[in-house]
Protein backbone atom coordinates (compact mmCIF):
# COMPACT_ATOMS: atom_id res chain seq x y z
CA UNK A 1 0.00 0.00 0.00
CA UNK A 2 1.31 3.36 -0.92
CA UNK A 3 2.02 5.68 1.98
CA UNK A 4 -0.54 8.42 2.30
CA UNK A 5 0.93 11.77 3.28
CA UNK A 6 -1.34 14.30 4.88
CA UNK A 7 -0.53 17.86 3.97
CA UNK A 8 -1.64 20.79 6.08
CA UNK A 9 -2.11 24.25 4.54
CA UNK A 10 -0.81 26.84 6.93
CA UNK A 11 -2.74 30.11 7.01
CA UNK A 12 -0.69 33.31 7.24
CA UNK A 13 -0.52 34.80 10.68
CA UNK A 14 -2.38 37.99 11.59
CA UNK A 15 0.86 39.89 12.03
CA UNK A 16 1.97 38.92 8.53
CA UNK A 17 -1.31 40.10 7.02
CA UNK A 18 -1.09 43.40 8.88
CA UNK A 19 2.50 43.90 7.74
CA UNK A 20 1.56 43.16 4.11
CA UNK A 21 -1.35 45.59 4.20
CA UNK A 22 0.83 48.20 5.87
CA UNK A 23 3.51 47.94 3.18
CA UNK A 24 0.88 48.12 0.41
CA UNK A 25 -0.67 51.18 2.02
CA UNK A 26 2.71 52.83 2.41
CA UNK A 27 3.61 52.24 -1.23
CA UNK A 28 0.22 53.55 -2.38
CA UNK A 29 0.65 56.64 -0.23
CA UNK A 30 4.12 57.28 -1.62
CA UNK A 31 2.82 56.95 -5.18
CA UNK A 32 -0.03 59.40 -4.50
CA UNK A 33 2.28 61.93 -2.85
CA UNK A 34 4.78 61.59 -5.68
CA UNK A 35 2.07 62.12 -8.30
CA UNK A 36 0.76 65.16 -6.41
CA UNK A 37 4.21 66.73 -6.09
CA UNK A 38 4.92 66.04 -9.76
CA UNK A 39 1.68 67.57 -11.05
CA UNK A 40 1.43 70.47 -8.56
CA UNK A 41 3.68 72.88 -10.52
CA UNK A 42 1.67 72.20 -13.70
CA UNK A 43 -1.63 72.73 -11.86
CA UNK A 44 -0.41 76.01 -10.37
CA UNK A 45 0.92 77.16 -13.74
CA UNK A 46 -2.44 76.40 -15.39
CA UNK A 47 -4.28 78.32 -12.65
CA UNK A 48 -1.96 81.31 -13.08
CA UNK A 49 -2.47 81.27 -16.85
CA UNK A 50 -6.27 81.05 -16.46
CA UNK A 51 -6.21 83.94 -13.99
CA UNK A 52 -4.15 86.10 -16.35
CA UNK A 53 -6.52 85.41 -19.24
CA UNK A 54 -9.49 86.30 -17.03
CA UNK A 55 -7.92 89.61 -15.95
CA UNK A 56 -7.55 90.72 -19.56
CA UNK A 57 -11.10 89.56 -20.32
CA UNK A 58 -12.88 91.36 -17.47
CA UNK A 59 -10.98 94.61 -18.04
CA UNK A 60 -11.58 95.80 -21.62
CA UNK A 61 -8.55 97.56 -23.17
CA UNK A 62 -6.25 96.19 -20.44
CA UNK A 63 -2.86 95.17 -21.87
CA UNK A 64 -0.81 94.92 -18.66
CA UNK A 65 -1.46 94.72 -14.94
CA UNK A 66 0.13 95.03 -11.51
CA UNK A 67 -0.61 92.83 -8.51
CA UNK A 68 -1.73 94.82 -5.46
CA UNK A 69 -1.89 93.59 -1.86
CA UNK A 70 -2.96 95.23 1.40
CA UNK A 71 -0.05 96.38 3.55
CA UNK A 72 -0.95 98.17 6.79
CA UNK A 73 -4.40 98.92 5.38
CA UNK A 74 -3.04 100.36 2.12
CA UNK A 75 -2.70 98.89 -1.35
CA UNK A 76 0.88 98.37 -2.50
CA UNK A 77 2.38 96.73 -5.56
CA UNK A 78 3.43 93.18 -4.83
CA UNK A 79 7.04 92.87 -5.94
CA UNK A 80 7.82 89.38 -4.67
CA UNK A 81 5.84 86.58 -3.04
CA UNK A 82 7.55 85.24 0.09
CA UNK A 83 5.01 82.79 1.44
CA UNK A 84 6.06 80.18 3.97
CA UNK A 85 5.82 76.54 2.92
CA UNK A 86 2.23 75.36 3.07
CA UNK A 87 0.81 78.85 3.62
CA UNK A 88 -1.57 80.64 1.28
CA UNK A 89 -0.32 83.54 -0.85
CA UNK A 90 -1.58 86.99 0.19
CA UNK A 91 -5.00 88.06 -1.08
CA UNK A 92 -4.56 90.35 -4.05
CA UNK A 93 -6.32 92.40 -6.71
CA UNK A 94 -4.96 93.56 -10.05
CA UNK A 95 -4.63 97.08 -11.45
CA UNK A 96 -5.05 96.99 -15.23
CA UNK A 97 -3.41 99.47 -17.61
CA UNK A 98 -3.75 100.16 -21.32
CA UNK A 99 -0.96 100.58 -23.87
CA UNK A 100 -0.43 104.19 -22.76
CA UNK A 101 -0.04 103.13 -19.13
CA UNK A 102 -3.41 104.59 -18.13
CA UNK A 103 -5.31 102.80 -15.37
CA UNK A 104 -8.42 101.19 -16.86
CA UNK A 105 -9.77 99.47 -13.75
CA UNK A 106 -9.23 96.74 -11.19
CA UNK A 107 -9.70 93.00 -11.47
CA UNK A 108 -11.05 91.72 -8.14
CA UNK A 109 -11.20 87.98 -7.28
CA UNK A 110 -13.93 86.80 -4.92
CA UNK A 111 -15.70 83.59 -3.92
CA UNK A 112 -18.91 82.44 -2.27
CA UNK A 113 -20.46 79.05 -1.35
CA UNK A 114 -22.91 77.93 -4.04
CA UNK A 115 -25.39 75.07 -4.31
CA UNK A 116 -22.75 72.36 -4.82
CA UNK A 117 -19.48 73.99 -3.78
CA UNK A 118 -17.67 77.30 -3.62
CA UNK A 119 -17.95 79.46 -6.74
CA UNK A 120 -14.81 81.48 -7.44
CA UNK A 121 -14.83 84.37 -9.88
CA UNK A 122 -13.17 87.62 -10.85
CA UNK A 123 -14.80 90.94 -11.73
CA UNK A 124 -13.58 93.98 -13.62
CA UNK A 125 -14.32 97.16 -11.64
CA UNK A 126 -14.12 100.78 -12.79
CA UNK A 127 -14.06 103.05 -9.70
CA UNK A 128 -14.77 106.24 -11.69
CA UNK A 129 -18.21 105.00 -12.75
CA UNK A 130 -18.59 102.55 -9.83
CA UNK A 131 -19.55 99.82 -12.26
CA UNK A 132 -18.57 96.24 -12.95
CA UNK A 133 -17.50 95.94 -16.58
CA UNK A 134 -16.80 92.23 -16.79
CA UNK A 135 -17.06 88.98 -14.87
CA UNK A 136 -15.55 85.52 -15.28
CA UNK A 137 -16.09 82.33 -13.28
CA UNK A 138 -12.72 80.87 -12.31
CA UNK A 139 -13.97 77.72 -10.60
CA UNK A 140 -17.41 76.16 -10.23
CA UNK A 141 -18.81 72.68 -9.62
CA UNK A 142 -22.46 73.65 -10.01
CA UNK A 143 -24.96 71.20 -11.49
CA UNK A 144 -24.41 70.67 -15.24
CA UNK A 145 -27.32 72.02 -17.25
CA UNK A 146 -28.56 74.19 -14.39
CA UNK A 147 -26.02 75.87 -12.13
CA UNK A 148 -23.37 75.96 -14.83
CA UNK A 149 -25.57 78.40 -16.76
CA UNK A 150 -23.79 81.17 -14.82
CA UNK A 151 -20.96 80.41 -17.26
CA UNK A 152 -22.84 79.44 -20.41
CA UNK A 153 -25.96 81.65 -20.40
CA UNK A 154 -25.02 84.71 -22.48
CA UNK A 155 -28.15 86.61 -21.42
CA UNK A 156 -26.92 86.29 -17.83
CA UNK A 157 -23.23 87.01 -18.37
CA UNK A 158 -23.83 90.08 -20.57
CA UNK A 159 -25.37 91.83 -17.55
CA UNK A 160 -21.89 92.22 -16.07
CA UNK A 161 -20.61 94.45 -18.85
CA UNK A 162 -22.13 97.51 -17.20
CA UNK A 163 -23.48 96.84 -13.72
CA UNK A 164 -23.72 99.51 -11.04
CA UNK A 165 -22.45 98.51 -7.60
CA UNK A 166 -24.40 101.20 -5.76
CA UNK A 167 -26.11 101.01 -3.42
CA UNK A 168 -25.55 97.23 -3.72
CA UNK A 169 -26.07 94.68 -6.48
CA UNK A 170 -29.49 93.05 -6.29
CA UNK A 171 -30.83 89.83 -7.81
CA UNK A 172 -34.31 90.02 -9.40
CA UNK A 173 -36.54 87.60 -11.29
CA UNK A 174 -36.18 87.31 -15.04
CA UNK A 175 -37.97 90.18 -16.79
CA UNK A 176 -38.08 92.40 -13.69
CA UNK A 177 -34.81 94.32 -14.12
CA UNK A 178 -35.48 98.07 -13.89
CA UNK A 179 -32.35 99.54 -12.30
CA UNK A 180 -28.64 99.49 -13.28
CA UNK A 181 -27.67 97.67 -10.07
CA UNK A 182 -30.01 94.72 -10.70
CA UNK A 183 -29.18 91.28 -12.12
CA UNK A 184 -31.84 89.01 -13.61
CA UNK A 185 -31.48 85.52 -12.11
CA UNK A 186 -31.42 82.47 -14.38
CA UNK A 187 -34.64 80.45 -14.32
CA UNK A 188 -33.83 77.05 -12.79
CA UNK A 189 -30.50 78.26 -11.41
CA UNK A 190 -31.66 80.87 -8.91
CA UNK A 191 -29.29 79.76 -6.14
CA UNK A 192 -26.24 79.91 -8.40
CA UNK A 193 -27.36 83.30 -9.77
CA UNK A 194 -27.79 84.73 -6.27
CA UNK A 195 -24.40 83.29 -5.29
CA UNK A 196 -22.76 85.30 -8.08
CA UNK A 197 -24.50 88.46 -6.82
CA UNK A 198 -23.26 87.75 -3.27
CA UNK A 199 -19.78 87.11 -4.64
CA UNK A 200 -19.76 90.46 -6.44
CA UNK A 201 -21.01 92.41 -3.40
CA UNK A 202 -18.48 90.64 -1.20
CA UNK A 203 -15.55 91.54 -3.47
CA UNK A 204 -16.60 95.18 -3.84
CA UNK A 205 -17.26 95.53 -0.11
CA UNK A 206 -13.88 94.08 0.74
CA UNK A 207 -11.76 96.18 -1.64
CA UNK A 208 -13.70 99.35 -2.51
CA UNK A 209 -12.32 101.44 0.36
CA UNK A 210 -8.74 100.33 -0.24
CA UNK A 211 -9.08 101.13 -3.95
CA UNK A 212 -10.35 104.63 -3.21
CA UNK A 213 -7.41 105.21 -0.87
CA UNK A 214 -4.98 103.91 -3.48
CA UNK A 215 -6.35 106.24 -6.18
CA UNK A 216 -5.80 109.27 -3.95
CA UNK A 217 -2.08 108.52 -3.90
CA UNK A 218 -1.73 108.16 -7.69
Amino acid sequence: MDDIKNTTTLEPSSSRLIATLGIAGLLSGLLLVGAYLYTLPMIEANKAAALERAIYKVLPSCTSFETLVLTDGKLDVLKEVKAAAGSKPPKAIYAGHDDAGKLVGFAIPSDEPGFQDVIAGIMGYQPETKTIVGFEVLDSKETPGLGDKIIKDQAFTVQFESLSVEPVIVSVKKGEKKNPNEVEAITGATISSKTVVKLLNKGIGEWKGAIEGYLKTQ
